[in-house]
């Protein structure tokens, strides 16, 4: 299958270069935000991305739909990138499709991430051409076994697929905390591009072993649940406290900033996707890629500063 004009955009983009021994690329305007190479290609991502874990899964509702057109158009408007979804997410995959339709093309920075989710050993292919058509796109940049179901046979198939060309990167997916010492195991003994796992400021348990073993490794990370599933933000927004004034420093004006900006500035995290129903947290969501990104002892500040809350 040749590659779709997109795709061949993004593999001139990246020249299929090494990697630089920093992950973060340079950019000339402060307004393009924040990018990390993909270890295994060089090629770029936006370090926000976008969920759809339950805001997408909205059924028929035309209205509904065409609000979440909204929320996907903002996102590319404002430099996205990823978009990450799943069988398990209901009717998001359709609904995704249907804004994409909606929106006259497909953006050319879009990074489809989809998910393998059934224990039916062969019905990996089976599967992703049913969330392909449903998106409305030919090819996935990335496929995923979600939260390993299946997961040695999947990967099997996965692999005969990209050398095929009817998908560009293959990973595995955890969330909640679940079975980081088996997903540790994989990481370790297979060959992977991307890993997804829950990655936040009050669940850092992936920091032990999980973020060294990616980047020993050479895998992208997506950090999942970067909200707590809005918990986290939530509860933050509730306290009506300030962000502290030492934020100004690295560049946050929002919850947001604060919360995504850590997540995604360790050199071993790729990219994390937030998901949102709604246009204006879209936008904040968007505006953390963007100014000075914290270092190590800031982030043991921003740690200590939401903990004392």
């Amino acid at each position: 299958m040749n590659l779709s004009r997109r795709h061949s955009l993004k593999l001139i983009g990246t020249g299929a270069i090494a990697l630089a021994a920093s992950p973060y690329v340079a950019l000339a305007r402060s307004t393009e935000g924040l990018m990390k190479k993909i270890p295994s290609s060089g090629e770029k991502l936006p370090v926000i991305g976008m969920g759809t874990w339950r805001t997408f899964n909205v059924g028929s509702d035309t209205a509904l739909r065409d609000a979440r057109t909204e929320v996907l158009r903002s996102f590319f408007d404002h430099g996205g990138g990823m978009v990450d979804n799943s069988p398990m997410y209901g009717s998001a995959r359709e609904v995704v499709g249907y804004a994409l339709d909606k929106m006259g093309s497909i953006p050319e920075t879009l990074f489809s991430a989809e998910k393998i989710w059934t224990p039916e050993d062969d019905a990996t292919r089976t599967q992703t051409a049913e969330s392909a058509e449903m998106w409305g796109v030919e090819v996935f940049d990335l496929m995923q076994i979600h939260n390993l179901v299946a997961w040695e046979p999947h990967l099997a198939t996965l692999r005969r697929m990209k050398a095929e060309g009817k998908i560009r990167y293959i990973g595995i997916t955890t969330s909640h905390g679940r079975r980081h010492r088996e997903f540790e195991r994989i990481m370790n003994s297979e060959t992977l591009d991307f890993v997804q796992l829950t990655y936040n400021l009050t669940h850092r348990e992936v920091e032990q072993r999980l973020l060294p073993a990616a980047a020993d490794n050479g895998i992208a990370v997506i950090a999942n649940r970067p909200y707590d599933g809005g918990d986290l933000i939530r509860r933050l927004k509730r306290t009506n406290a300030p962000l502290p004034d030492w934020a100004s420093e690295i560049d946050c004006q929002t919850w947001a900033d604060f919360l995504l900006k850590f997540i995604v500035s360790p050199p071993a995290v790729t990219c994390a996707i937030p998901a949102t129903s709604r246009v204006e947290h879209m936008q904040e969501n968007m505006g953390a890629r963007l100014g000075r990104m914290p270092d190590e002892a800031t982030r043991k500040k921003m740690i200590r500063y939401v903990e004392n809350l």
